[in-house]
């Protein structure tokens, strides 16, 4: 009996072992292996100095992440010429002030947010078997599943109080400009679709007249958005709301995107054509999980810094 039963044993001893692993390199070392990305996108007027944009996602921030709110506060040494931060920023309603405390050194530049479904509400503890079964099958937020019941409400109005008094330009469902560095830059921004609080007739129209640069900011990037914002003419689309996939596989990539963007483009830089009008999009892998999923495998959590240059040609 022993050996009959010796090599099953040891290849189960082992692939637990193997397993066991993997989860405490996922939730103890990659999930905090905090990463700056530097990617650079050519969509400035001819003869424009380059403009350097920081943009910050999916911070899920969770009452006691010093190591994240270290990390944080040390981006605003980068110096960027403004700040985009693409929504989610919370897992916790209780972290706010910590939120605040860790974005405090960016909100000293000029910036413009968005918000995600976490920031006005609390994830639920869920099966992640499941949760991946449903998003392989499409459904994603709202978009494919009945309206969420008893969910927690996160307390959002403060945050949004303190971005908006230290000059930041919420961008949900509305328009918005800064002057940077002599530049008219104008943002569009949509509230987020995974919860279907997007509006897009209501900023529809393309860019604005006059604006040396247009951008189009979202949180979650669906489809319908990205088909919006590039059909109307905007040459950059920024977003988050993907983790990257969050647990990818080695030399494979993405299981899942949250949303029905194609796993191809779940993070990083690539484009986007509707017709014969092609637009940059760039996707944050973000900074952060949802607290009942502190996990992040083969997808180390990031902030990017865009460097914005001029055209080939206008």
């Amino acid at each position: 009996m022993r050996a009959r039963y010796g090599v099953p044993l040891k290849v189960t001893a082992v692939g637990a072992a193997v397993g066991a692993a993997g989860l405490v390199y996922a939730a103890g070392f990659e999930a905090r292996s905090f990463r700056l990305r530097r990617v650079t996108i050519p969509v400035l007027p001819r003869g424009a100095r380059p403009l350097r944009v920081l943009q910050v996602s999916d911070i899920h921030m969770v009452s006691g992440q010093r190591k994240k709110r270290g990390w944080l506060h040390s981006l605003a040494g980068l110096r960027p010429d403004f700040v985009v931060n693409t929504g989610d920023n919370l897992s916790d309603p209780k972290a706010v002030p910590e939120l605040l405390d860790a974005l405090g050194p960016l909100m000293e530049f000029p910036g413009v947010y968005v918000f995600g479904s976490n920031d006005y509400y609390g994830p639920k503890l869920r099966n992640p078997a499941l949760y991946l079964l449903e998003k392989t099958r499409g459904k994603h937020g709202l978009n494919g599943n009945a309206p969420a019941v008893g969910v927690v409400h996160n307390p959002w109005e403060p945050m949004r109080d303190a971005f908006d008094e230290a000059g930041w330009l919420g961008l949900s469902n509305t328009r918005g400009r800064l002057k940077v560095d002599g530049l008219e830059i104008a943002f569009t921004g949509l509230d987020d679709p995974h919860i279907k609080r997007d509006r897009y007739a209501e900023v529809a129209g393309g860019p604005e007249t006059g604006a040396d640069l247009s951008i189009g900011v979202v949180h979650a990037p669906y489809l319908r958005s990205l088909d919006a914002f590039t059909a109307d003419g905007y040459p950059l689309v920024l977003a988050g709301h993907t983790h990257g996939g969050q647990l990818c596989i080695p030399f494979y990539g993405a299981l899942v995107t949250n949303c029905d963007l194609d796993t191809d483009r779940v993070k990083g830089l690539s484009s986007h054509t509707v017709g014969d009008r092609r637009a940059y999009l760039h996707v944050s892998a973000g900074c952060g999980t949802n607290r009942y999923t502190p996990v992040r495998f083969a997808c180390p959590p990031e902030a990017t810094l865009l460097t914005l240059t001029p055209r080939a040609r206008d």
